[in-house]
């Protein structure tokens, strides 16, 4: 698939979960509503990995770019962030590792899971 099909079906989620967060009656942040109706659409099949496998490639060999603009509003609000730096850096260093774990079983899980099926 051509690499603007392929954005036109990232952009075309990101668009519909604009949609969706705006439609719902609570705040719910309509990038995660994007990752989810994704994920949605891959389990489901209607949109193969082949289909977004380019772009996708590219924007997470480029991912530090797209962090930029959080670094610049952690040091435009760091007088702020500094005067509650105990509570800050003790949530960092508490949802650190416990993300870094689920992350990790989640992973075992699917590779187990894909390995039962490829053997089953």
């Amino acid at each position: 698939m051509n690499i603007m099909a392929e954005a036109a079906i990232i952009f075309g989620v990101c668009l519909a979960s604009e949609g969706l967060a705006a439609l719902i009656p609570v705040a719910f942040p309509a990038s995660v509503i994007a990752l989810l109706l994704l994920v949605l659409l891959l389990f489901t099949r209607v949109v193969k990995p082949e289909h977004i496998q380019r772009l996708s490639g590219f924007l997470v060999a480029n991912m530090a770019f797209f962090f930029l603009p959080s670094c610049v509003g952690l040091i435009e609000h760091a007088p702020v962030i500094l005067g509650q730096l105990l509570p800050f850096l003790l949530i960092s260093f508490l949802t650190t590792p416990l993300v870094y774990f689920v992350t990790a079983r989640c992973v075992q899980w699917l590779i187990r899971r894909k390995k039962a099926r490829r053997h089953g």
